[in-house]
């Protein structure tokens, strides 16, 4: 970390809040920090959906979703709502390691990403954990923060053990400094303010080469990576109108990975099928994709993996009759690019307020 940049941006951190540029940031930090330390276990167990909306949606993270509304019952939907609040509860209760409980709860819980997890424990316990999005990534980086995680799928519960211990060097030199408050919280607010180099989210890989395979990635975090593809697929969906939705039943003892549907009037559904593979079979992938087909309503599928792998499918696929020139791939790497631009467009719009959520 470069302590000397560090510094001079704590220093003018100090002098904005001296002239008082800040407005009431410290009093927004401490009504989050009241409001998510009162959800024990306890309550937690006892939420009604409603409490759940109100919990997930006061997230900044949910700020790229216009209808919040239909994230959370997606969420409780396919997850379970029992499960949803269990695992929750352990999430930020247990006395299992920060590690082990990350990576139980982003195995067993869809559609809820580091951005998502990492605020929800940040409010909840702001001297222990850090908020992980794509600005603290921004600001790490600008700091010289070595070895940081491009995507989700490398946010394993280890990694966040490390960038954790990167925020409290910082809140230890906020302390140091003189500030009041250097909360992990406080070093988000300071990244926010001082960090923000990179005058637009979309930009903050530019400097970074494409993802050709999964490689290293695959053989190590093989369920984290197809479980951030599959949900991103179904978000991006979403972000397009679609109802998405993922672990569908195409027949019997088959599933796909992601589905994107939509209804034309009373004339019928119109839908796309995403398999994403990461490790495992590729006969399974074509297997499932042709039970797909089966459905008239299907009118692509679609298979989504690294460069490699991709040109071992297509090869497969080009022998199988009904797959010749029906099937489209689409490389991960491209997936996640695309879902980060898709966020930056919802959240930028969503923050003009243009569209009310409704009633």
């Amino acid at each position: 970390m470069n302590q000397v940049l560090l510094i001079k941006h704590l220093v003018s951190l100090k002098k904005k809040m001296g002239k008082g540029e800040l407005g009431d940031d410290y009093d927004e930090r401490i009504k989050r920090i009241n409001y998510y330390q009162a959800w024990t276990r306890e309550r937690i167990l006892k939420m009604t959906p409603e409490d759940v909306y109100e919990y997930i949606s006061k997230l900044w993270a949910m700020l790229i979703w216009g209808n919040k509304q239909y994230v959370v019952d997606k969420i409780l939907s396919e997850n379970g709502e029992d499960n949803f609040k269990q695992q929750l509860a352990n999430l930020l209760w247990s006395k299992d390691t920060i590690e082990k409980r990350w990576d139980s709860f982003r195995t067993e819980i869809k559609h809820m990403g580091p951005a998502m997890i990492s605020e929800i424990l940040c409010h909840t316990h702001p001297d222990h954990y850090m908020i992980w999005n794509r600005r603290a990534h921004i600001g790490f980086k600008y700091l010289e923060i070595a070895e940081l995680p491009r995507y989700d799928y490398q946010v394993t519960g280890k990694v966040y053990t490390n960038l954790c211990a990167h925020a409290k060097q910082i809140s230890k030199i906020m302390k140091d400094e003189g500030f009041n408050d250097y909360t992990l919280l406080a070093v988000d607010y300071f990244i926010w303010h001082e960090l923000q180099v990179k005058g637009n989210l979309s930009a903050m890989f530019e400097d970074q080469e494409p993802t050709d395979t999964l490689g290293k990635d695959s053989r190590e975090n093989s369920g984290f990576i197809h479980n951030d593809i599959r949900d991103k697929l179904a978000e991006i969906g979403t972000f397009l109108g679609f109802d998405s939705k993922t672990e569908v039943k195409v027949a019997e003892g088959s599933k796909v990975d992601a589905t994107w549907e939509y209804r034309i009037g009373n004339l019928g559904r119109v839908i796309y099928v995403f398999e994403v593979q990461t490790r495992g079979s590729i006969d399974s992938l074509i297997m499932n994709l042709l039970k797909a087909l089966n459905n008239p309503a299907v009118q692509g599928v679609v298979a989504v993996s690294d460069k490699e792998q991709l040109e071992k499918i297509l090869r497969y696929s080009n022998e199988i009759a009904p797959l010749k020139g029906k099937l489209k791939i689409l490389n991960f790497d491209d997936v996640l690019k695309i879902y980060d631009s898709m966020a930056y467009v919802n959240a930028t719009i969503n923050e003009l307020g243009l569209v009310p959520e409704g009633f």
